[in-house]
C-alpha cells in the first residue's frame, strides 16, 4: 500500500505539472502577463548578481594593483566618504609630498620591504613623425616601481638603479605605446620622443588591460631624476609601499604614518595632511557601493514577486473557478482533499518557476550584451541562478496555498451541479 500511494502522489505531481504547461501554452500573451511580475523580479535578481559576483572578481583582479601588501601614500586621499568642504579644505592645505620624505621613509622605516618613489603627468609621445595627444601618462619611477606595481616585462628591461642616478634618457613603456608605434618591429633601442625630448626604449611591460572602459596600458616610465628634471619636483609625487608581508600590513601603514608625520612635524591632535591608499580601501569602498545596490535591489525584486504572486493567485481563482465540475469529478472517484490541494500548489510553483526560468534567460542574455558591449564585468554565478528560481517557486507555492484551499474545499454534489 504505501508504494501505491507514492505512485499515485508521483503521477498526481507530474499530471498537475503537465496541466500547468499546457495552461501556459494555451495562452501564451496571457501567461507572459501573468508571469511578468515574476520574470522581472527573478532578471532583476540575477543580473544584480552577476553584476555585483563580477565586480567583485573585477576589483580583485584589476583594480588595485598594489597587491594584498601594498599601500601608497598621496597628497589627498580620494577614496572613501569624503565631506566637499574637507576636500577642499585638504587642497589647500596638504602639501605636495617630497623627494626628501621618501629618502626618510627609506630609511627610517622597519616593516616595509620595499619603498618607491614615482611623479606623474600627462604628455605628448611621438615617434618617426606620428605623434599621440597630449594625454600619455607620463611616469618618473624609482628601479623598484614595476615590482612595487607588480608590472612584467614583456621585452627587453626595467630601468636600472644606475640609470637613474645617472638621469639617462631611457624609456620603458606600455603595451598601448609599443602597438601604437612598434606593432610590427621590435622597439628595444628605438628613439621616442616624450615631450619633444628624447628617451630610449629599453622595455616594454605586459598588457595590464582596463579599469572600467580606462586603459592601464597607456604610460611611459622615465627616470625619476630625468623626470624631474624635465617637469620640477614640485608636483604629482606619490610614494609606492610594500610591508614586509600581508600580516604586517596595518602596522607598516602606521609606521609610515607616524615616520611622515614626525617629519612634518605634525602634533598630535592635529590631523594628517596627507593620504594614505591601500587595497582595503578599494575593498571598503566596493563594499559600501554594492550594500546599497544590493539594499534597492532587494526593494525592487520585493515588489515584483508581490505583483507576481498576486496575479499568479488570481489566475488559480479563476482555475478553481473554470474546473469546478472537474474537481467534482475528481472527487466523486475518489480523490482526496489533500490529491486536490497537492494538484493547484503543484500547477502554481510549476507557473512561477517558468517564470524563474525565464527570469534567468533574460538575465544571462542582458549579462552578456553589457558585457561584450560595455566595460562592465558581470559574471552569473550558478548560485544565483538557483536561487533565483528556487525563491520564484516558492512565491508560487506561497500565493497558491489559498486557491489550493478553495478547491480542496469544494462539496463534490455541489461542484458536479455546477453548469460549465
Amino acid at each position: 500500500m504505501p508504494g501505491t500511494a507514492k505512485l499515485r502522489l508521483s503521477a498526481s505531481f507530474w499530471e498537475a505539472g503537465r496541466i500547468a504547461i499546457d495552461s501556459l501554452n494555451k495562452s501564451k500573451l496571457r501567461s507572459f502577463l501573468t508571469l511578468l511580475g515574476i520574470i522581472l523580479a527573478t532578471t532583476t535578481l540575477i543580473s544584480v548578481t552577476a553584476l555585483i559576483h563580477g565586480m567583485n572578481l573585477y576589483i580583485a583582479d584589476k583594480v588595485s594593483n598594489m597587491g594584498a601588501d601594498g599601500f601608497r601614500i598621496v597628497r589627498m586621499s580620494w577614496i572613501g566618504p569624503q565631506d566637499p568642504k574637507k576636500l577642499l579644505l585638504m587642497s589647500k592645505r596638504n602639501p605636495q609630498i617630497k623627494r626628501e620624505e621618501y629618502a626618510f621613509i627609506r630609511d627610517h622605516s622597519t616593516l616595509l620591504r620595499g619603498i618607491g618613489m614615482m611623479a606623474t603627468t600627462v604628455g605628448r609621445v611621438s615617434f618617426g613623425g606620428d605623434s599621440t595627444d597630449a594625454s600619455i601618462n607620463i611616469q618618473g619611477i624609482t628601479a623598484n616601481i614595476p615590482d612595487l606595481n607588480n608590472i612584467e616585462v614583456a621585452a627587453g628591461r626595467v630601468i636600472s638603479p644606475m640609470e637613474i642616478q645617472r638621469h639617462a634618457r631611457v624609456a620603458f613603456i606600455g603595451n598601448d605605446i609599443r602597438k601604437r608605434f612598434f606593432l610590427d618591429r621590435d622597439p628595444i633601442g628605438k628613439t621616442i620622443q616624450v615631450d619633444g625630448q628624447p628617451f630610449e626604449v629599453v622595455g616594454a611591460a605586459k598588457e595590464l588591460g582596463s579599469v572600467f572602459g580606462q586603459s592601464q596600458d597607456n604610460f611611459v616610465m622615465i627616470p625619476i631624476e630625468s623626470y624631474f628634471k624635465l617637469y620640477g619636483t614640485q608636483n604629482g609625487i606619490s610614494l609606492i609601499c610594500k610591508a614586509i608581508d600581508q600580516q604586517h600590513l596595518f602596522e607598516a601603514e602606521d609606521e609610515v604614518t607616524m615616520l611622515l608625520r614626525a617629519f612634518r612635524h605634525l602634533r598630535p591632535n592635529q590631523d594628517s595632511n596627507f593620504g594614505l591608499i591601500s587595497s582595503d580601501s578599494f575593498v571598503s569602498l566596493w563594499q559600501r557601493l554594492t550594500a546599497a545596490i544590493a539594499a534597492t535591489a532587494v526593494g525592487i525584486v520585493s515588489v515584483f514577486l508581490v505583483v507576481g504572486g498576486v496575479v499568479i493567485m488570481n489566475i488559480m481563482l479563476a482555475a478553481v473557478t473554470e474546473r469546478t465540475q472537474e474537481i467534482g469529478i475528481r472527487k466523486s472517484l475518489g480523490a482526496r482533499r489533500r490529491d486536490i490541494l497537492n494538484q493547484f500548489l503543484v500547477e502554481s510553483a510549476t507557473l512561477a518557476a517558468t517564470g524563474g526560468f525565464i527570469g534567468v534567460a533574460a538575465a544571462w542574455a542582458i549579462a552578456a550584451v553589457i558585457r561584450h558591449a560595455a566595460s562592465i564585468p558581470m559574471a552569473l554565478p550558478v548560485s544565483s541562478i538557483l536561487i533565483g528560481v528556487g525563491l520564484s517557486t516558492m512565491v508560487g507555492l506561497f500565493f497558491g496555498i489559498y486557491p489550493a484551499n478553495q478547491a480542496a474545499k469544494l462539496d463534490p454534489i455541489e461542484a458536479l451541479r455546477q453548469e460549465r
